[in-house]
């Protein structure tokens, strides 16, 4: 019957494409950000909470949360394979077996597993395989997921980029081709927009996808096609916005040590060293003054007569700052 047909293809045709495409590529990009974590591993830079300055951290400790996070995402992938696994076929109608050979269900799991060198294996439940995708629209929201963590490291690199002068310009992005068919010169982050608006289509097709799968009735889904086209445009654009993020973006990027150094030394946030010192508010009425001032923390801290330069020296050491 169609009706176990059309989803045993779905799930097939959903689980190859994760598990040959979409995976491979968020481990390469994953492996990527990983050398960059270790290259810029010494590099200390300030952070930002609320888009406002804070405290420091390393280039290295920032690209090590992408990471993370792509090792999360590649994690909810695979724990979804074991229950997109499960085909269909057999159930034929509505999920009884009805004029099927009893050994069937069995048998054909194992051929098309033997075909595809992939561990399907047939059905628990039939009933629940023909009426309720609740396994794709599992799937859909770990692409999901999967897409809010490529969009959030794809914003924050462009951001870091962005300049060159009058931007934050800590990383030098690669320039791929003219940015601007007005403005001589001009270099966009077109890597970075590209898998953004990538993200957003997949945030789109997870909208579509639960409705979808939550509108089966009694014995049958008929939302199949909108399931099985959104999941695997999903997959398809993630896999390759992936794939030319890693080849045309984050590999070349590189640290502008100099104006990451500036950056982090003009910031009043280093002043949180001294909290331990002199107190909370000793401590914010030295950063609230340097900032009226325009002049350095260090400065103002002597200005003030709360604690002299040898010993701000001393305390407010930033590599001291990014860590326990």
């Amino acid at each position: 019957s169609s009706n176990d047909v059309f989803p045993t293809a779905m799930t097939i045709a959903t689980y190859e494409e994760a598990y040959h495409s979409l995976l491979p590529a968020l481990k390469n990009l994953k492996k990527s950000l990983e050398k960059k974590q270790k290259d810029f591993e010494k590099i200390i830079k300030i952070g930002r909470t609320h888009l406002m300055d804070a405290t420091p951290l390393t280039l290295g400790q920032e690209f090590s949360g992408y990471v993370r996070q792509l090792e999360n995402g590649i994690a909810r992938i695979e724990s979804t394979l074991p229950r997109l696994a499960e085909l269909a076929l057999g159930g034929t109608a509505v999920g009884t077996g009805l004029n099927t050979h009893p050994d069937y269900a069995e048998k054909v799991a194992k051929e098309i597993a033997k075909i595809t060198n992939l561990p399907f294996i047939t059905a628990k439940n039939k009933f629940e395989s023909l009426a309720a995708h609740d396994v794709q629209v599992e799937l859909s929201g770990q692409l999901k997921t999967v897409a809010a963590s490529l969009m959030k490291i794809a914003n924050d690199i462009r951001f870091l980029g962005s300049g060159p002068r009058a931007g934050l310009g800590e990383l030098q992005l690669p320039a791929n081709e003219p940015g601007s068919s007005i403005m001589p010169g001009k270099v966009n982050p077109t890597q970075s927009e590209a898998l953004t608006m990538v993200c957003v289509q997949v945030f789109g097709n997870d909208t579509s996808v639960g409705f979808a799968g939550a509108s089966g009735n009694f014995e049958l889904n008929v939302y199949k096609p909108v399931i099985a086209h959104n999941n695997l445009q999903s997959i398809k654009l993630l896999a390759d916005g992936s794939n030319s993020f890693n080849e045309n973006c984050v590999i070349g990027i590189e640290a502008n040590e100099k104006r990451i150094k500036d950056l982090m030394e003009s910031s009043l946030m280093l002043v949180t060293a001294l909290n331990q010192h002199i107190g909370y508010d000793q401590a914010a009425k030295i950063a609230k003054f340097a900032h009226e001032k325009n002049i350095s923390l260090k400065e103002a801290a002597s200005e003030l007569g709360i604690i002299d330069e040898d010993d701000y020296d001393k305390f407010v050491v930033p590599g001291d700052m990014t860590h326990p």
